[in-house]
């Protein structure tokens, strides 16, 4: 099982991680990987200059964007 946590802490959800959430919920749909993939939202991890930021199994990506994302759930 991948886990994804994405920061809704308000510098990364100002900087667009509430459209990355929606956005990132489509395509895990959209690929079939409901059953691959866990999403859950996180608070701020003080990393608020590199986001807005999620982590892959605990792995950080930052500057997330849907092209990002996309590449992200091509691996999975």
């Amino acid at each position: 099982m991948v886990t994804i946590k994405i920061c809704l802490g308000s510098s990364c959800f100002a900087r667009g991680n509430d459209s990355i959430l929606a956005f990132l919920q489509e395509k895990i749909k959209e690929k079939n990987l409901s059953d691959k993939v866990e999403v859950f939202g996180c608070r701020c991890n003080d990393l608020c200059a590199d986001g807005p930021n999620i982590f892959v199994n605990g792995e950080k990506y930052s500057h997330i964007s849907k092209e990002n994302i996309e590449k992200i759930l091509e691996a999975i």
